[in-house]
């Protein structure tokens, strides 16, 4: 066992047996590295990762790797789920000097932690057009012995360009800019595979906060040919293999651009916005495939993803016994055997099962070529997954980590807003309370917790979603008690993270960096970035609570984000989406309750998009007939007040 085995993140641990001598992250490795003059190795990775998982066996399991980097290396692992710190500096080095980026990355750096050399996975024996792992160990260490200056020279260089990048940005202006949103649209639009869904080539990644963005804009511009892209997006990977038709819930991301194979690890922070996204499309649409699929998303998370303790996991592993997609691909004797012959044969057409097979020899079941609906297998389903269970296990990635939970805490209450079930309150409510009671001390967040030990101190994103998770509870539950945690939680961001001088947030607490650079991260990738979810919570509060302050701020924000943008638009769409609802905000409703009339009865009607709050002027807001009553605006015109708010569109 190595300096890893009293850690307690699971990718830490799967390296705790290697002979490769690792340190986690810490002064004493870099101490080490000086005082013995060697270059430092840094890999950074996460447990479900498949190709962590190839290049651990290839070459950290391997004695002669271990022992090239144990004579001439420091050797250090880091968890990018609980250093996202570390994972977006590093990635950005990696880009500059390949192009490109990925996991596991490979980091080859002095002790001051200046990097000189990265890339990502590396063979053990040339291939792919890539070095061996081995000649890269022999050739990098001769430069540190022989060579340095060059090295250092090499640092400096990608060090200064990323400053220059990171100091290029002003302000912004978002007047100035012009209608982004708009513009935004028009680049979707380009993009748009018609057949397929979704947006360019393979691979291709979910993205829900781009389909909500569309959503939101197509219901408000009433634009059917934006609502079509993110129906169609929506729809496709309902029905491919991307979503797993067996347990339901969906992979990270599609290998192929018809969403058939996936990369088949499942994220906690995918499903959650997931369920948001098809929350979004149900309110859109009143369809009930949508809300289907998100309530079918939502039972996967309840039932393998919780904790006794009410937490989310992290993520499930794409791989089994060391194969990838093991787990979830079928034989079509499988299906037979488990089903009969009479609904075998039933289920393998409709959900796409050969002897020939649609992976690698294997079967990934999906509706992409049939118009057969789940609904109708719902027996056969539950059979294949209890069967499957029992064949094979998957790697849980249990750490519970913040602003994951956060992201599933906001799904589930506005889940239950558009399914009025309370069950997904209930779970929203019980996991705040594991947050707050394991994650939170007085104002200070934690980024993740596993057995019985939170990490460091949070980051912008922690408390980012943190905001913006209890500001959907307020939403679904209207108490006002998660409202002013919300606001707390939002002027202590801005406290620690904000930077006065250029605008934006910074991802660590300024005072507490460890890097060369703060990086200020605007750009939404798979989940948003933390300073377009500030953005986006900076709108909700200034509009739930009418204050000031939460309008200066969302405008200095979004003038911050407008500049960010300009790049690339649809990279951005949290952003636009929070620009979105500035300028024209969801209707406003106020509650004058009667005695005997629940707030529960209330919650169950409340919209997904909405700004409430429960009101006792009966001066100002008196009772209609004697009960409950609504009083409703939108714009700058309000509705007769009334009793009931029934089923319908957003926007209607």
């Amino acid at each position: 066992m190595n300096r890893l085995e009293k850690e307690t993140s699971p990718y830490l641990l799967q390296h705790a047996k290697n002979p490769v001598d690792w340190y986690p992250w810490c002064e004493e490795a870099f101490e080490r590295a000086k005082r013995e003059d060697k270059p430092i190795f840094l890999s950074i990775g996460y447990s479900s990762c498949h190709w962590c998982h190839v290049m651990a066996k290839e070459s950290f399991e391997d004695e002669r790797v271990a022992d090239m980097l144990n004579r001439s290396f420091i050797s250090i692992k880091a968890d990018r789920e609980e250093r996202p710190d570390l994972d977006s500096v590093y990635m950005a080095v990696c880009q500059a000097f390949t192009g490109s980026g990925g996991w596991p990355m490979s980091i080859f750096m002095a002790w001051n932690k200046e990097p000189f050399l990265a890339g990502t996975y590396f063979p053990l024996q040339p291939r792919y057009g890539m070095p061996g792992f081995c000649d890269l160990l022999e050739a990098v260490a001769d430069r540190w012995d022989n060579r340095r200056e060059e090295l250092l020279h090499s640092a400096q260089q990608v060090i200064a360009q990323l400053k220059r990048q990171e100091s290029g940005y002003g302000k912004g202006d978002a007047e100035g800019a012009g209608d982004v949103c708009e513009k935004a649209v028009r680049m979707f639009l380009e993009r748009f595979d018609y057949k397929n869904g979704g947006f360019g080539d393979a691979p291709k990644f979910p993205a829900p906060h781009n389909l909500w963005f569309l959503l939101r804009y197509a219901m408000q511009n009433d634009r059917p040919e934006v609502l079509e892209m993110a129906e169609k997006t929506l729809t496709q990977m309902r029905r491919g293999g991307i979503f797993d038709q067996i347990g339901y819930g969906f992979s990270r991301y599609s290998t192929d651009s018809y969403f058939l194979v996936p990369h088949f690890e499942k994220m906690l922070c995918d499903n959650a916005l997931l369920i948001i996204a098809y929350a979004a499309a149900y309110a859109a649409t009143l369809n009930p495939f949508y809300l289907d699929t998100a309530e079918k998303t939502a039972q996967y998370a309840l039932r393998e993803m919780t904790s006794l303790d009410g937490g989310f996991y992290s993520a499930q592993d794409a791989d089994s016994e060391g194969v990838e997609g093991k787990y979830y691909t079928f034989t079509l004797e499988e299906i037979m055997d488990v089903l009969g012959e009479e609904k075998g044969k039933r289920f393998s057409k409709a959900f796409d099962v050969t002897k020939k097979g649609n992976f690698e020899g294997a079967n990934i079941p999906n509706l992409l070529k049939s118009k057969g609906k789940a609904a109708d297998f719902a027996d056969e389903i539950g059979k294949l997954y209890d069967y499957r269970k029992g064949r094979c296990r998957l790697h849980m990635d249990d750490k519970a980590l913040l602003s994951w939970n956060s992201m599933m805490i906001a799904a589930l209450s506005a889940l239950y807003r558009v399914s009025r079930k309370e069950e997904y309150i209930q779970a929203a409510v019980r996991a705040q309370r594991f947050l707050e009671g394991n994650l939170c001390e007085g104002m200070q967040l934690y980024a993740s917790w596993r057995e019985g030990k939170h990490s460091g101190n949070g980051f912008l994103d922690d408390y980012a979603f943190y905001i913006a998770a209890l500001t959907e509870l307020y939403h679904s539950t209207l108490d006002e008690a998660y409202l002013e945690k919300a606001q707390r939680f939002c002027r202590e961001a801005v406290r620690r993270f904000a930077d006065d001088a250029g605008g934006g947030y910074f991802l660590s607490e300024p005072g507490r960096a460890e890097l060369f650079i703060n990086p200020k991260e605007f750009y939404d990738g798979a989940v948003p970035s933390g300073n377009s979810a500030m953005a986006y919570n900076f709108v909700r509060l200034c509009q739930l609570t009418g204050k000031e302050e939460y309008r200066e701020l969302a405008e200095r924000q979004l003038d911050v984000l407008a500049a960010r943008a300009q790049g690339y638009l649809p990279g951005h769409s949290m952003f636009l989406l929070a620009k979105l609802l500035y300028e024209n905000p969801p209707e406003r409703i106020k509650v004058a309750l009667d005695n005997r009339y629940s707030l529960e009865e209330v919650r169950r009607q409340l919209p997904l998009l909405a700004n409430v709050t429960v009101v006792s002027d009966e001066k100002e807001y008196p009772l209609v007939n004697g009960r409950v009553t609504f009083y409703i605006c939108r714009g700058q015109v309000c509705l007769a007040p009334q009793n009931t708010l029934s089923s319908r569109r957003e926007n209607e």
